[in-house]
């Protein structure tokens, strides 16, 4: 098998969040192939005791400790050189010699990155042909936190916007393929960077349909409970804000007609204000829990109330292949194929969410059946992970389009 460099910003197991799981299952995926040779950072202490279940798919590998907050402080050190704080919160000299020693010892042709930060690791070698997936469009991300954080943090949020997309750009210009989440995702950077859109394209993240199904879960909710369960990381603000919204915009007028009603926020590392929320009458904050899927299987609702969102939701794709009824927003529900109404319900504002709710929660339970079955359907006839990187692999080998060629469907993949 030919060698190939992966870039990863966060060490990729266990796949426990959004970012984690797509590259884990890129790294499995693309460790069939090639002899993967993988450079990555280690962000959570925890993480150190999975090291060995990542060596073992790698050919060789390098894992750097990543203090967050010394990172961050050391990232303010970008205004000075007027670049993304992000690129300067992963430059590490140390991973940079191991990559470069990897590619002269291995004679590697083939570099595939993960997040645009570890994109500066690559640059050094143009003459391989270097596929970098996006994932996100986090200029965009940065973007709306700064248009809804107050001063001072909308000014760095802002900042950070203008100068990473400006490196996004020049990472697309330079790389043979660009690759995001989904097709939203690549039609918005498509807008920010035309001079890249020939070479921009997608592949959606799948669902382990296996491991997220329905099953004999012990009921962690109350007796008579109708839980609405939300699960995700909540120390990242999208999050945050989402149950925040949920729990002053929503909840109260559900629990007036219906106290049985009760918030379940599932999720490692709830901040002081997500914590907060459990002194509010209906509302758990349970933490970190062995198994997320005994909530999400006995959940009266899945729900996903975001209002900032990037990419694609996997706990909207998790809760559907276990066949749940989901109820999201706008946000959560894009770049995923899904029937509005059979497969799953959508609600934009707060008296939008309290009806939908309210007449998901009252209806006869074999309608709610009805639509769980339909989402799981749906999540395996179109989300299997095979199904979604099988194409990767013509994205890596196949010669990119010219500068001159139109946007075309080259690298694009449903």
């Amino acid at each position: 098998m030919e060698d190939l460099l992966l870039l990863v910003h966060r060490m990729p197991y266990p796949p426990n969040k959004g970012d984690k799981i797509r590259s884990w299952h890129l790294l499995k995926h693309l460790a069939q192939r090639y002899r993967v040779h993988l450079a990555t950072f280690v962000d959570d202490p925890d993480d150190w005791q999975h090291v060995p279940a990542v060596q073992a798919v790698c050919a060789s590998s390098r894992f750097e400790p990543l203090a967050p907050r010394a990172a961050r402080v050391r990232s303010l050190g970008a205004v000075l050189r007027n670049r993304s704080l992000s690129y300067d919160y992963y430059r590490n000299a140390k991973l940079q010699t191991w990559v470069d020693d990897a590619m002269r010892q291995h004679g590697i042709r083939r570099i595939v990155v993960f997040s645009s930060p570890m994109a500066q690791y690559a640059e050094a070698w143009p003459q391989a042909r270097r596929v970098i997936d996006f994932c996100d469009v986090d200029s965009d991300k940065w973007r709306q936190y700064a248009e809804r954080k107050p001063w001072p943090a909308s000014l760095v949020f802002g900042y950070e916007a203008s100068r990473l997309l400006r490196y996004e750009r020049q990472i697309a210009t330079s790389f043979d393929a660009s690759l995001f989440v989904s097709a939203p995702e690549a039609e918005l950077f498509k807008t920010l960077a035309p001079e890249s859109a020939a070479r921009t394209g997608w592949f959606s993240n799948g669902v382990d349909t296996a491991f997220f199904a329905p099953g004999d879960f012990a009921n962690p909710h109350a007796p008579g409970e109708k839980a609405l369960v939300f699960c995700g990381a909540m120390d990242y603000w999208p999050n945050i804000d989402a149950v925040q919204w949920f729990a002053a915009e929503v909840l109260p007028a559900l629990r007036a007609r219906d106290p049985a009603v009760r918030f379940v926020i599932v999720g490692a590392r709830p901040t002081a204000e997500v914590q907060a929320l459990a002194s509010q009458p209906g509302i758990t904050v349970t933490g970190t829990v062995p198994d997320v899927r005994a909530y999400v299987a006995h959940a009266a609702l899945s729900v996903a109330p975001l209002r900032v969102a990037r990419g694609i939701q996997n706990k909207v794709l998790e809760a559907m292949a276990m066949a749940r009824p989901v109820l999201v927003t706008p946000q959560a529900l894009e770049g995923i194929e899904a029937e509005v109404g059979s497969e799953l319900l959508l609600a934009e504002d707060a008296p939008q969410w309290i009806a939908a709710a309210s007449k998901a929660l009252a209806g006869p339970p074999a309608a709610l059946e009805a639509l769980g079955q339909a989402a799981r359907e749906r999540v395996l006839s179109a989300y299997s992970w095979d199904a979604r990187l099988a194409p990767l692999d013509r994205m890596i080998e196949t010669q990119a389009a010219p500068a001159s060629a139109p946007a075309q469907a080259l690298w694009t993949t449903a």
